[in-house]
């Protein structure tokens, strides 16, 4: 992913209106890019402290915040990438499973002349 990429979806990932396929590749790159990193901590805090303060709520940490959003995001992506996992493990069981009917019926069908 691009810079000028991780830059667009600065405010969706805020927004929570990111796709899953965009946010891997946006974490991917927020990790290595010192600038696009910046770039988030300016826009999340700009957005955080502005919601905070129109509530009157919050703990004010919104270092911590940003921290603790980017580990979510993280986990929903290891999560996702575990139910893929899966997901093919009971493809690749029902593949096999149906085979191996397929094959004793027709030895059964054999045996008994069809």
């Amino acid at each position: 992913m691009t810079c000028r990429e991780a830059e667009r979806l600065v405010m969706p990932y805020i927004n929570g209106s990111i796709t899953d396929e965009e946010l891997e590749g946006f974490l991917e790159h927020i990790e290595t890019c010192e600038n696009c990193r910046e770039e988030l901590e300016i826009y999340f805090t700009v957005d955080v402290g502005i919601r905070q303060l129109d509530q009157g709520t919050g703990t004010y940490n919104i270092k911590g915040a940003l921290e603790t959003a980017l580990a979510l995001s993280r986990q929903r992506i290891h999560t996702l990438h575990l139910l893929q996992t899966a997901r093919y493990a009971v493809n690749t069981l029902c593949f096999w499973s149906v085979l191996m009917i397929l094959i004793i019926q027709f030895r059964m069908w054999g045996q008994n002349g069809f």
